[in-house]
């Protein structure tokens, strides 16, 4: 093999390792950004089985937006050939930490599946394993050779490029962070009908979308004119019914409590249920009570089940015939103008779907456009300042 082919078969490896590697932190990374609570809620059952030290509050949600922000920034930046060698050695260091950690999981099992790529796609810890033991032989592979890996832009705009992808990650997590995540990849997102969800497919290695959805009444009711609620009764109902979520009602976010009893009042007058689904027992319950005036009915829900349900706590669900139609974070609740008649009659008593991926493209094109731009103009300036030397040469 000829110097120039073994150059040529060395490039070739090298770019393609720096795809795979690119495209894999940067899918991870985004999905992390869209749901940065989920991320912390994984980094606490790590935590939790390592049984090494503990983590107070905000430190997990604020090392969740770190590592989202890293590993996206670290795609785009191998992607570019941004800092080539800086890019390399970190991406390698980062997966010469967490493959020993994967397989440690793999063996023991301690925490059910990685959250390496949130609820987008789950693996199972071997998954993961062997994923990392691929990446990690491509990462040694772009160290060695990282000078073969061809730019895209030139170094003059390459802090330009990171800056802009630092500056859109945090507006990306912030976003989504102050609502609920802009794609839903958990199985009570907005469309979905939970009794469908619920039934046990006829494969019998699969699990059902949902599971431990299991509503228990509370003695602990307020004042509602619903007597009684369970799984059966919330599904079984044709007519719409207003779900707040609160996994722990001792941590939930009593900022906008006038608003939440705005919406049950609401709910009363024009005659639609209205629960609050929680964790905490029944001295959490009458706490809440005695902060907020709530005389709304409680009933109990399993924890991880509610996290999966709603992000923020609280959050408010609406549920019609047993499909969620709309959920809001308590950031954004629906106003008084919103609510000025009877559900079937309102904007907001259908699914949103649409308008959320009108808003993902928005967000996509906000960041590509740049991006693209950038990148053209660039390498337009550079073909010119390439064409002039050359001109220069035969002149």
């Amino acid at each position: 093999m000829t110097s120039r082919t073994r150059n040529t078969f060395l490039g070739i490896v090298v770019n393609t390792c720096r795809l795979v590697v690119s495209a894999t932190f940067i899918f991870s990374g985004i999905v992390k950004l869209i749901d940065p609570v989920g991320t912390q809620y994984k980094i606490e059952d790590y935590v939790a089985a390592l049984d090494l030290f503990t983590l107070s509050s905000p430190a997990p949600l604020a090392l969740a937006v770190l590592m989202a922000m890293l590993e996206f920034c670290l795609g785009i930046n191998l992607f570019f050939g941004i800092r080539r060698r800086f890019t390399t050695a970190a991406i390698l260091l980062f997966l010469l930490v967490y493959t020993p950690l994967t397989l440690w999981l793999a063996i023991t099992n301690k925490v059910a599946d990685c959250g390496c790529f949130g609820d987008a796609l789950v693996l199972t810890n071997w998954q993961t394993f062997w994923k990392n033991v691929i990446l990690l032989v491509g990462s040694f592979v772009l160290y060695w050779r990282g000078r073969l890996l061809v730019r895209f832009v030139s170094e003059s705009v390459q802090w330009l490029i990171s800056l802009f992808t630092i500056i859109y990650a945090s507006f990306l997590t912030g976003l989504c962070l102050y609502g609920e995540p802009i794609i839903d990849f958990r199985p009570f997102h907005v469309g979905q009908h939970i009794p469908t969800a619920m039934t046990w497919p006829e494969d019998p290695e699969k699990l059902p979308d949902i599971i431990d959805f299991d509503i228990v009444p509370s003695t602990t009711d307020g004042t509602s004119s619903l007597a009684y609620i369970d799984t059966e009764t919330l599904l079984a109902d044709t007519s719409y019914t207003f779900l707040l979520v609160a996994p722990r009602l001792e941590t939930a976010d009593d900022a906008n409590l006038e608003r939440i009893n705005a919406i049950y009042d609401y709910a009363e007058e024009a005659g639609y249920p209205f629960w609050c689904l929680t964790a905490s027992g029944d001295s959490g319950i009458r706490r809440w009570q005695d902060l907020t005036g709530a005389e709304y009915g409680f009933a109990f829900v399993d924890e991880l089940t509610l996290k999966t349900m709603a992000r923020s706590n609280p959050a408010l669900l609406l549920i019609h015939d047993g499909t969620i139609v709309a959920k809001w974070s308590h950031r954004l609740l629906p106003g008084d103008d919103e609510l000025t008649g009877p559900l079937y009659t309102l904007p907001l008593s259908q699914p949103q779907t649409a308008s959320y991926r009108k808003m993902l493209l928005s967000l996509l094109l906000w960041y590509l456009v740049p991006l693209f731009v950038l990148t053209f103009i660039d390498r337009f300036v550079f073909s010119i300042r390439w064409w002039r030397r050359k001109r220069k040469s035969v002149e």
